[in-house]
């Protein structure tokens, strides 16, 4: 059965921050706790949410670490009951908004947060108890703000997705002036995660006509708009277009995800210094090219369809397509610019084998599937 399921309000258009306290007043939020990183404080960016919010008592949390952990949900915990919080918002990236989400359910559900990890069998223990949060992103790369899922390093190293449908954001605002200016390898890299997003979903095998068409769009205006927000942080036609594209990605991944984000996942908990969206841009032309055999990617012809919205020829043009995009944007060469090294392949491909987005990739890989995919992306 096909569950299709779009509830998220979303307020999308430049100046839309200003909006901030009268979506607090809509669902119920008084006195939030707004979880941000370091990063987005210095930028200046943290002040213009503080200064929306106009006359609400708030406490802020702003040391999201670049990949969310267990640690720092605890310690944003604290601080929500600490100061009497009734709801949360957060304002930065994928992993400012995935750590708001491990504290909506930390702050209102008892014992650790592994125990409501989707792989642990967790989802049906995340109630409607938890806290109610407004995403407010200031980059365009996971979606998370209009997504039921959260991506958290837990204490044991495990980089675990945890997804309900109760950690759906109440509110989500898309205000392109926040990404304004933001730098050309981070533009890069969070952008390739939105396109990886909209390409993957895309070739999942789920029936959902909706998400399929939502993810093409996206695709066609994530790739025709990366290079432009790249090279210029304020363009703004390309700077609201990979917004949307960011937004539509996770729109559309209700369908699941695939190997790309297995490995990405796994990878991410072996080394957390590596960025989720450069690790996507590296994977994707292995995977592309794995799936090009996945019986519905071929009966459906999903391959040259993804092709069309991004100007090629034919399906089988992606992967080099990919490879050259990542060129020009900047991003490494493969994974050994990054500093992984071949003695990782066998933690990884455990982690990928037991990832949940390993389950919804259109082709089942095994674990000399992923050894492959891992040694042509080095």
């Amino acid at each position: 059965m096909a569950l299709i399921y779009y509830l998220t309000q979303i307020q999308f258009e430049y100046g839309a921050v200003r909006l901030l306290e009268q979506e607090c007043q809509r669902v119920g939020i008084s006195r939030p706790l707004v979880v941000t990183d370091a990063g987005v404080r210095a930028a200046g960016v943290l002040q213009k949410a503080l200064d929306a919010l106009g006359g609400l008592p708030c406490a802020v949390f702003d040391q999201t670490p670049s990949n969310p952990t267990e640690a720092a949900v605890r310690a944003a915990s604290e601080l929500y009951k600490a100061r009497g919080c009734d709801g949360l918002v957060a304002v930065g990236g994928g992993s400012a908004i995935d750590c708001a989400k491990g504290v909506a359910i930390a702050a209102t559900h008892d014992g650790p947060l592994t125990r409501y990890a989707t792989i642990e069998g967790g989802s049906p223990r995340i109630t409607d108890k938890v806290a109610p949060l407004i995403a407010v992103p200031t980059t365009s790369g996971t979606g998370s703000e209009v997504a039921r899922g959260a991506i958290i390093i837990v204490d044991d190293h495990r980089k675990l997705g945890f997804h309900s449908w109760n950690l759906l954001p109440r509110a989500a605002i898309c205000d392109p002036e926040l990404t304004l200016g933001l730098p050309p390898r981070l533009t890069a890299a969070t952008g390739m995660d939105a396109i990886a997003h909209c390409m993957e979903t895309f070739m999942a095998s789920a029936f959902n006509p909706p998400a399929d068409g939502i993810a093409l769009d996206g695709l066609e205006r994530g790739w025709s708009h990366i290079e432009r927000a790249t090279r210029d942080g304020g363009d703004r036609e390309a700077r609201l277009n990979l917004m949307s594209a960011s937004m539509q990605g996770a729109m559309a991944f209700q369908k699941g995800l695939g190997c790309v984000h297995s490995l990405s996942h796994s990878l991410g908990g072996v080394d957390p210094r590596l960025h989720h969206g450069t690790l996507n841009a590296m994977f994707l032309p292995a995977v592309v090219r794995f799936n090009s055999e996945a019986p519905s990617v071929r009966q459906e012809h999903r391959l040259d369809r993804m092709a069309r919205a991004m100007g090629l020829r034919s399906g089988a043009d992606i992967p080099e397509a990919i490879r050259d995009m990542n060129s020009r944007l900047g991003l490494p060469s493969g994974l050994a610019a990054m500093g992984v090294q071949r003695e990782s392949f066998d933690r990884v491909v455990q982690g990928a084998l037991a990832d949940h987005c390993h389950k919804t990739n259109p082709r089942e890989a095994s674990r000399e599937d992923y050894l492959q995919m891992l040694e042509t992306s080095l």
